[in-house]
């Protein structure tokens, strides 16, 4: 009997035949080049890992507890680190806190557990793409509100909601959001809860960059309301490669997340949780964090230093308070997908806003990362953006690499405002615009070179 040879495409599932890659995966490829300079990635810089202490830690949790580090643990999480995260947020009890494996499992958890095809989701624009990935995997209409220095405008969102928006979740970046680095206001934040109350929706808190606030620590989030669930993570404060994160919430939510987390990967890493437990509780923690945000700190002013000098006429922009990014305007209008094709020549790479646009692109808009680049390559990486610029008007030649990617960057928002469209048209119950994208801090073989970034790494973006 013959072996029949199927075609992989009849093998795959819908969802995963509409799937495509994203343009930021073509910039990456692009991010490879030797001797480019890269202002793209979400990561972390690995200089401030405090490798020495996790490496210890790690050994002593092998070596005297061997037999428990390295063995199955539980769903929800292990319970010293439960107890970790839960006296961080104004002593909750341990059962409104559950452990995941990095915050974007944490996202992509939530998104199963409330999230049928059609329901609505409402976002910023522009907003974090592994959520929009995420959301829109699971079939969810995506709502953007606008957003200001001072986070999502949650009086539109009012307005919305009185003329008949009926929302299941809304997702927020409250602290140094991604991309455009907003705070979202006190008082926003205290109306987005009261009408999650009113409107009986859940508000989903993402915040991976409370702990880099450069004027000083933020607030403690304390215990969430009832209709609020919070996700943080340590990639940004011990190392992305632990892949540790948790969300803390109502019980009621957390155990539908727990049974769904048991199809997933039955639990966190056992050792990872125990190294994490360790660190976070140990008395040099305090002192990390005051010395990540100096880093930090002297890298934004550094950047942004150069930024104005060398293209303080030409962009718009606000220094962040905290985080990794500077988001940018182009005063001219110069569309930032074909600034990006001629960045590339000159060998710096940046993410053009569409990438992170739900429908409606701010086409002069992008983004900056400052965090992984070494002091050398700060007034380099500026001067190369500066001389970067249209070709006279010109396209990119027809096939090459910059013109399929520029290409792709603008086809992002049409697709998605199509996708949009079609769903609010006929229900939408099957297609989906992505597929998850998996979790997007994973990093394949860091190689930090001060002489240049070639783009060795596996970025969250």
């Amino acid at each position: 009997m013959g072996i029949r040879t199927l075609p992989n495409m009849d093998l795959l599932s819908r969802r995963a035949r509409g799937g495509q890659s994203s343009a930021i995966r073509d910039l990456l490829e692009q991010a490879r080049r030797p001797g480019m300079i890269s202002l793209a990635g979400g990561i972390p810089d690995p200089d401030a890992f405090p490798l020495v202490r996790l490496a210890d830690i790690a050994a002593a949790a092998v070596a005297d507890r061997g037999r428990d580090t390295l063995q199955y643990g539980l769903t929800a999480g292990e319970p010293q680190l439960r107890a970790a995260v839960a006296s961080q947020h104004g002593a909750v009890d341990e059962d409104r806190v559950l452990i995941t494996t990095g915050s974007q499992q944490g996202l992509d958890l939530l998104a199963r557990c409330l999230v049928d095809p059609g329901d609505v989701v409402v976002c910023a624009e522009p907003d974090y793409l592994g959520a929009l990935q995420t959301f829109r995997a699971h079939g969810a209409t995506l709502e953007a509100l606008p957003v200001d220095a001072d986070g999502i405008r949650v009086d539109v969102l009012e307005a919305r909601l009185e003329a008949g928006l009926t929302p299941k979740a809304v997702y927020v970046v409250p602290n140094f959001h991604n991309p455009t680095g907003a705070t979202l206001d006190l008082l926003r934040r205290l109306a987005l809860e009261r009408l999650a109350a009113s409107h009986g929706f859940v508000v989903i808190e993402d915040d991976p960059y409370r702990e880099l606030a450069f004027d000083g620590p933020v607030a403690s989030p304390g215990a969430p309301p009832a209709n609020v669930v919070h996700l943080g993570s340590v990639s940004k404060v011990l190392a992305p490669g632990l892949r540790v994160g948790w969300m803390v919430g109502p019980e009621w939510l957390l155990e539908a997340v727990a049974i769904a987390k048991q199809a997933a990967d039955l639990h966190t890493s056992t050792l990872t949780q125990a190294v994490v437990a360790e660190a976070i509780t140990a008395p040099w923690f305090g002192e990390h964090l005051d010395g990540l945000r100096a880093h930090y700190r002297a890298k934004r002013d550094r950047f942004v230093d150069e930024l104005q000098a060398g293209l303080g006429d030409r962009l718009e922009f606000h220094p962040p308070r905290g985080g990794m990014f500077v988001w940018c305007r182009d005063t001219e209008g110069l569309d930032s997908g074909r600034l990006l094709s001629t960045a590339l020549d000159h060998g710096v790479c940046f993410v053009p806003g569409a990438a992170f646009a739900v429908a409606d692109a701010d086409a002069s808009a992008f983004r900056l990362s400052f965090a992984t680049l070494a002091d050398d390559e700060i007034g380099p990486a500026v001067d190369r953006l500066a001389r970067s610029g249209p070709r006279d008007g010109l396209p990119d030649p027809p096939g090459s690499a910059s013109a399929h990617l520029v290409d792709r960057v603008h086809l992002l928002p049409v697709v998605r405002a199509h996708a949009v469209r079609s769903r609010r048209d006929d229900g939408a119950r099957e297609g989906q615009d992505e597929p998850p994208a998996g979790p997007q801090d994973r990093r394949d073989g860091l190689h930090r070179e001060r002489s240049r970034r070639d783009g060795r790494r596996g970025l969250r973006l």
